[in-house]
């Protein structure tokens, strides 16, 4: 004998819900990503370039030489160490600063930067290169870290 299945007839509600969840889930699919919304990542923001770093205990030390982006004032570059990832900016012959490159909004990696400024890629939240904000989302400033240049090498303890 072959049984026939019961056909499945919902409930006013059930359709309801059941149609509250397709209209959310289509809605979901037509929100713009985060680059065309207002806190959306800047289109023009170039990647840092990239500088190696040595580390003992917990000093951080980046060379400076001549071919390095930190060989000028305003030069500007992200070194990845085992104690994190770091932003530098050459501000002056014998200073720099060195920033987190943690963004303080939602802890993604920042890589870029637009003028003097190192921009977030996740939600485009911008900082100066003291680590302040200029634009959110963020709405703390970059950890700072203090540094020496001795010679054409940065230190810091991180």
């Amino acid at each position: 004998m072959i049984k026939l299945e019961e056909t499945f007839t919902p409930t006013r509600r059930e359709f309801c819900a059941c149609c509250s969840k397709a209209a959310g889930l289509l809605a979901l699919g037509t929100v713009t990503g985060c680059g065309g919304s207002p806190t959306g990542p800047s289109d023009n923001a170039q990647s840092l370039p990239s500088v190696t770093s040595t580390v003992s205990g917990r000093t951080v030390s980046v060379s400076m030489a001549a071919g390095s982006p930190l060989a000028s004032t305003g030069g500007m570059a992200v070194t990845q160490s085992s104690l994190g990832a770091f932003l530098l900016t050459r501000t002056g012959a014998t200073s720099v600063t060195v920033l987190t490159a943690v963004c303080t909004h939602e802890g993604c990696s920042i890589t870029g930067f637009s003028g003097p400024q190192f921009v977030c890629p996740c939600h485009g939240s911008t900082f100066s290169t003291s680590g302040t904000v200029v634009k959110g989302p963020a709405n703390r400033p970059l950890t700072s870290f203090a540094a020496q240049v001795n010679g054409d090498i940065a230190t810091f303890t991180a």
